[in-house]
């Protein structure tokens, strides 16, 4: 045991080593953290689920704009496994993301030191396993980033704030329902929701005071509509971007997704239902909390505060509403709207359809027709050893076409610095979710039915929010820009996790043939290398 701990510090050290050449200027914060099993029962059932140092959900990560993130992953499950942080850009570090397209898995009863930063950012963002279907047994947590002390945020400080991780729930175990997406089957319908891993939880604050609430969802498949009885919440923040404070009863969360709200406890001494209840579904699952005032003098009482009674037009809707604050800074203090993304001239338009072929008699998902599979060897390590047979570029098109779906490891290849329209079209009659790693991008358009470039005449060029995950509505298209301003391997994903296991995704590689520190930085020392990668 001695000699296992000490090989964990010298390979922590090492990282550090590496790390600390072009970030010595900022803080540093350590973590260990050990994966295992656990038993608990969310939904009255007991079963396995995966915990980070004995908690579920695993532990917050709290730091500030631009601390370096030295964090220790110790894997006792029985199967390989990796987190990913999703949100966290990773500037010029795609060596850290997490997933399998740029990072070997870490094998049972080893360790991986993550090294990253939050460069220039400031929010709400969340981690989770990205192997397998880990990420249905737990292991996920919120990580958020504060401003750092000459940075001001654009509302008062608040008296407290409440991290709420809500998202849909199985009773099934993650590797019964990994066999049976194995198998050609879809994910039945989710048995529960949970609120911090909970059906039943509590928040306390002083009547008159305003308090920050972080709501993500932590789901895999479902969206959800969230609301506290008796109050209104100012929505300040998402997923890294301040944004216009405008006030609402209730606010649909897509999965993948994180913002933050402002609530004042400005009603009698009592207790309030807190509500999240899924949206888009036939049969409604609902999961409660309690807002418990301190001099609260009765209990809840009284019906569950209704969720909206329309469906997909009033979200859309509501989504349109959310818009960048231009006026007011983010992590960095030039205002954010000192960045006049809408007269960039975008350099290529990309259309990506989502579908849901057979493929070989079973069900996968797929993108332009390509449904994706994971090779032994991550992406990254193939393009930094010019290891051959892993990928080939071009092995996605960059708009839909006719034909049969097909398996293949897909690279979309892209230069550093171009300024791109990504457009998402959705034919299928199901709500998705897409996320891009590395960036965030901004959110420009929603419509229904087929995009066509009349569409731009619809698109937000002066106010759009930047986030790292989008909706995009049944039977309709969300449009995004995005700079491609971050060198590295990145991920272009289904949320939806069933999705993105049967191949709804597809790997971005962004690249400049200039080999400078300034565009990317060296392979970590500390490495883990596996597949065709481990012979060098």
């Amino acid at each position: 045991m001695e000699r296992a701990h000490l090989i964990h510090a010298i390979f922590g050290m090492l990282a550090l080593l590496s790390f600390s050449v072009v970030r010595a200027d900022d803080p540093y914060r350590f973590f260990t953290w050990t994966v295992t099993y656990g038993t608990i029962a969310p939904l009255g059932v007991p079963q396995q689920v995966i915990l980070i140092n004995g908690q579920f959900p695993g532990p917050t990560l709290d730091c500030v704009t631009n601390d370096n993130i030295v964090l220790n992953l110790i894997n006792k499950l029985d199967e390989p496994f990796l987190l990913t942080w999703n949100g966290i850009k990773q500037r010029k570090n795609s060596w850290q993301d997490g997933v399998l397209g740029t990072n070997c898995p870490i094998p049972p009863n080893s360790n991986y030191t993550y090294n990253f930063q939050p460069k220039d950012q400031i929010g709400s963002f969340t981690y989770f396993p990205s192997t397998a279907m880990h990420r249905a047994a737990g292991g996920f947590g919120a990580l958020n980033v504060y401003q750092r002390s000459v940075i001001s945020i654009p509302y008062p400080t608040p008296a407290g704030e409440f991290t709420l991780l809500v998202g849909d729930w199985y009773k099934t175990n993650h590797k019964a329902l990994r066999q049976m997406l194995d198998s050609g089957r879809a994910l039945p319908f989710p048995d529960g929701i949970l609120i911090n891993g909970q059906t039943h939880t509590s928040f306390t604050g002083d009547q008159g005071k305003t308090y920050e609430f972080r709501i993500s969802n932590v789901g895999l498949s479902t969206s959800f509509n969230f609301r506290i009885q008796g109050h209104t919440m100012k929505v300040v923040e998402v997923e890294g971007s301040h944004v216009l404070q405008n006030v609402y009863d209730s606010i649909d969360v897509h999965v993948g997704q994180s913002l933050a709200v402002l609530v004042t406890l400005n009603q009698a001494p009592k207790d309030y239902y807190i509500v999240a209840s899924t949206r888009f579904t036939r049969q409604v699952l609902t999961a409660t909390a309690v807002l418990h005032y301190s001099n609260s003098r009765a209990p809840v009482s009284g019906p569950l505060p209704a969720a909206p009674r329309l469906q997909m037009h009033w979200s859309m809707q509501q989504a349109r509403t959310f818009r960048w604050n231009l006026t007011d800074n983010a992590a960095r203090p030039n205002p954010q709207g000192s960045f006049h993304y809408g007269k960039i001239i975008r350099s290529r338009t990309i259309l990506l359809a989502n579908s849901a072929p057979l493929i070989n008699g079973k069900l996968h998902y797929a993108v332009n027709r390509v449904s994706y599979i994971n090779s032994d060897t991550p992406l990254k390590l193939a393009d930094y050893f010019n290891i051959p047979g892993v990928f080939s570029l071009n092995s996605i098109q960059s708009s839909p076409s006719d034909g049969s779906a097909y398996l293949a490891t897909a690279v979309m290849p892209a230069n550093l610095h171009e300024f791109i329209e990504v457009v998402f079209q959705n034919d299928e009659n199901t709500m998705q979710s897409w996320h891009l790693d590395g960036y965030d991008f901004w959110v420009v358009g929603f419509g229904s039915g087929k995009w066509s470039e009349a569409s731009r005449k619809t698109y937000n060029l002066v106010d759009a929010l930047t986030r790292h995950t989008t909706q995009v509505y049944p039977r309709s298209w969300t449009a995004i820009l995005v700079s491609l301003d971050n060198q590295g391997m990145w991920n272009v994903r289904s949320a939806m996790w069933a999705r993105q296991y049967l191949g709804q995704q597809f790997y971005l590689r962004v690249w400049n043939a200039v080999k400078s520190l300034s565009n990317e930085y060296e392979i970590p020392s500390n490495v883990l290398l596996c597949g065709k990668a481990a012979r060098h």
